[in-house]
């Protein structure tokens, strides 16, 4: 512990050396300056050998001291990088993901632990008498993940962001999965291999007035038979609230327009139905929330273009939800609104057991950590017989929006 102590504080002497040779250090002249007489004879020629063979073990020690001084200095600077950037280390390991950083794969894992860390302070500075629960996890077939969980705070119930980086072989039910929905996955003696990552998050706030928000942000690699890699991107942000407040509404979908706009003015337009059909509740005939955006399978027209795309949509999570959390976490509610915002509530239950397919694929890869996965439920719900809201309430109005998706933008 002292040595370590003693080399953190000698890092900017290891850094910038004085500017003085090796022999004046062991308090000799350089040997390139002996005067040529010390050459002529057998003592001289000795005499230099014996300084040489003394200032080599000095410049090895040096060496070795600059070497450790260095070391423990990264350390320090990884310490300090990990404290302010992320909730925990990174899955690959930050000098990993540095070594490899013009990969699109450490890139995407980068991002992912910056928005995790970005959602969770921001959340925390909204409930500050709560904290964030941080459990790093390893899948023993390859990979991990961060869950960060916040839970029975004052403003929110559960709160949870999730990141999972996993790889491995992908399972006949998870790639049947992504072949019913048009991949063409080439086997090799039955055996796919894959990795995935993500940042995931669902949070359901207390006040019935506060909306639910999801977003979810993926990056998938398969290797086919002829070692040809299939990539594609997924994601998107949507919003559920309990009561419809058309404003909230205009800014959440504005805030998600101009990231999307940045890039491409049809992707707005295309992955706001893509969201509003996605997140459809088909035996109950209405969506989930009033929508946002969501796309899949992404995977033109080009990496390079895609992710930054990806990046945009996930910047933008932040100032699309907390302006709203602000608005109405003090709102004062009845207990029929809560009542009404537990009855929803079993609805979002009913779309995420049943028809999401973050949640199918999770429960369908070996290894998979359940307890993340099942992250996105609320702590309650409740549901009851053939309850119907008044007409022209506010709960029968924020059901024809769900059943009749509206343009809040134009």
């Amino acid at each position: 512990m002292a040595a370590a102590q003693l080399l953190r504080g000698l890092v900017r002497a290891a850094r910038s050396p004085p500017a003085l040779t090796l022999a004046d250090a062991a308090g000799r002249r350089p040997l390139s300056s002996a005067p040529p007489e010390l050459a002529a004879g057998r003592g001289a020629r000795r005499a230099a050998l014996a300084a040489a063979g003394t200032l080599g073990g000095l410049g090895l020690g040096l060496w070795r001291w600059q070497q450790a001084a260095m070391a423990a200095s990264e350390e320090d600077e990884d310490e300090e990088e990990l404290r302010q950037r992320f909730m925990a280390p990174p899955v690959s390991g930050l000098r990993e993901l540095r070594r490899r950083r013009r990969e699109l794969r450490s890139r995407m894992e980068l991002l992912i632990m910056e928005t995790q860390a970005e959602v969770c302070r921001a959340l925390a500075a909204l409930d500050p008498g709560a904290a964030f629960a941080v459990d790093t996890w390893e899948r023993k077939e390859g990979g991990g993940g961060i869950s960060c969980v916040l839970q029975d705070g004052e403003v929110f119930e559960k709160a949870g962001v999730n990141v999972s980086v996993v790889f491995g072989l992908l399972s006949e039910e998870a790639a049947r999965q992504m072949r019913s929905r048009g991949k063409s996955l080439k086997a090799k003696d039955g055996k796919l291999p894959f990795c995935a990552m993500g940042v995931s998050s669902v949070i359901h706030p207390k006040n019935p007035h506060v909306p639910t928000m999801h977003f979810n942000y993926r990056y998938f690699e398969i290797e086919e038979a002829d070692g040809t890699i299939q990539w594609w991107f997924g994601g998107g942000t949507d919003l559920t609230p309990t009561y419809l407040n058309e404003e909230d509404a205009v800014h959440f979908h504005k805030t998600l327009k101009e990231a999307c706009d940045k890039h491409d003015l049809k992707l707005y337009p295309k992955y706001k139905k893509w969201c509003d059909d996605y997140f459809y509740i088909e035996h109950r005939g209405e969506r989930r929330g009033i929508g946002g955006i969501f796309f899949d399978d992404v995977d033109s027209p080009s990496k390079e273009e895609v992710f930054q795309f990806v990046r945009s949509c996930a910047k933008a999570v932040v100032p699309c939800y907390v302006p709203i959390v602000k608005k109405h976490c003090h709102d004062s509610f009845t207990p029929e609104e809560k009542l009404w915002q537990q009855l929803r509530r079993g609805r979002y239950v009913e779309f995420n057991l049943v028809y999401d397919r973050g949640t199918k694929f999770g429960l369908l890869t070996p290894g998979s950590r359940i307890e993340s996965i099942l992250m996105s439920l609320p702590l309650t719900a409740r549901w009851e017989y053939m309850h119907t809201p008044p007409e022209s309430s506010k709960e029968a109005e924020i059901l024809e929006v769900l059943r009749n998706p509206k343009d809040w933008v134009h």
